[in-house]
């Protein structure tokens, strides 16, 4: 870390202009012979990835940020905060694969001693020098390798072990669990040694059902999205449980987070109830799609699924805490209806369970994105393809 970047005369400038575009930067000459143009334009670039996904960063001085790869890696707050809520008060937690350390530095807050590993020297310097700015006293960072530095501690040194595996292995993306690095199915009997409980963090590309079958002693899996966009899965493994884990859909948005849970044995048992469309339709949030809810939430909340493959939901009554977003049906036709039934300048599009992408549905039929309408292209439960018609509720 180029500690030159802390003097205030540095800060001042990155300051001044971290509202430029940082390529502009990169190619100005810098206005000091001990700070580089790169320097500079990585620092503003930093800052601006920051505001929206790790406020808290961005809006406290002296804040050093790493390589953009880094940044693009690491959990943002809202996330970061589910892990902090996992652990109990007082733990001893190990970051294996501390990144940037946001998840350490929130699980801080509740641990007694969170030990944050990390491989790139520079980065750990970093973590360190951050931690200190925002008052984090119990993150301890070491450089190096967390798996060498696992095996050197004694048994059961650890209330907890979080990993995040990298998925870029060789610079090609891996979706198994035994391909990722480190091979966390593999050292399952180290991290059990050091801890009764271990925490993994993964992609939401990853097959839940593949992943279970990989991980031992399962208890929980979490599965989070933030603003409709799922971020990431996470699996909780105790040492010795043995059932089936309660897999849980978090959805954070508009500074809110509901939680939606279910275990898949129940799910499999269910048997779902078909409905024609009635006067309101659910569309579920995607991190209750990517945790197999299918027939759960249809249970929950009493409703009806339009057809098996669609995953769209409708009901008589409006349910105001369903788990995604709630439309109110205006109209139902045909899809061979749409050209000669209605024509629609603007509208929002959505398909599920139809042959047609949606880029494709617009170029045919003209119609611009945007406006309060909105529809929804599938199939009925005669297998017939058609539109409904709707306005958010």
């Amino acid at each position: 870390m180029n500690n030159r970047l802390l003097q205030a005369d540095v800060q001042n400038y990155i300051q001044a202009h971290r509202q430029e575009l940082p390529a502009t930067i990169a190619l100005r000459k810098s206005p000091f012979s001990d700070v580089s143009s790169s320097e500079l334009a990585a620092q503003i670039d930093g800052w601006q990835r920051c505001v929206s996904k790790l406020p808290t960063w961005a809006f406290s001085e002296q804040i050093v940020y790493p390589p953009k790869l880094n940044l693009e890696q690491c959990s943002s707050e809202h996330t970061a905060l589910i892990k902090q809520q996992i652990i109990r008060k007082g733990a001893r937690v190990v970051d294996l694969t501390g990144g940037f350390g946001v998840d350490s530095c929130y699980m801080a807050q509740h641990a007694e001693q969170v030990t944050h590993c990390e491989l790139n020297e520079n980065l750990s310097e970093i973590v360190a020098h951050n931690a200190q700015v925002l008052g984090v006293k119990n993150l301890h960072c070491i450089s190096g390798d967390g798996i060498a530095y696992l095996q050197e501690q004694a048994d059961d040194s650890f209330d907890y072990i979080y990993i995040d595996p990298s998925r870029r292995v060789s610079q090609s993306k891996v979706f198994l669990l035994e391909d990722c690095e480190p091979n966390i199915v593999a050292l399952q009997e180290l991290f059990f040694a050091k801890s009764d409980r271990i925490i993994t963090k993964v992609s939401p590309l990853l097959d839940i059902t593949q992943a279970l079958r990989s991980l031992k002693h399962v208890t929980n899996v979490y599965v989070i999205s933030l603003d409709n966009d799922c971020k990431e899965l996470l699996f909780i493994q105790k040492r010795g449980f043995e059932g089936d884990p309660l897999i849980s859909a978090i959805r954070l948005f508009k500074d809110q987070l509901q939680e939606f849970s279910f275990r898949m044995v129940e799910e499999k048992s269910l048997r779902s109830e078909y409905r024609t469309p009635q006067r309101f339709l659910y569309e579920p949030d995607v991190s209750v799609v990517k945790a197999g809810a299918f027939k759960s939430v249809a249970k929950e909340y009493q409703l009806g699924k339009l057809h098996l493959h669609s995953h769209l939901y409708t009901s008589d009554n409006l349910i105001s805490d369903f788990p995604g977003k709630a439309f109110e049906i205006m109209e139902v036709f045909p899809f061979g209806d749409l050209k000669r039934k209605k024509t629609f300048a603007k509208a929002n599009i959505t398909t599920r369970n139809f042959p047609l992408k949606v880029e494709e549905i617009r170029k045919k039929f003209k119609i611009q994105d945007g406006g309060q309408i909105h529809l929804f292209f599938t199939t009925d439960l005669e297998d017939a393809l058609t539109v409904l018609v709707c306005e958010r509720r």
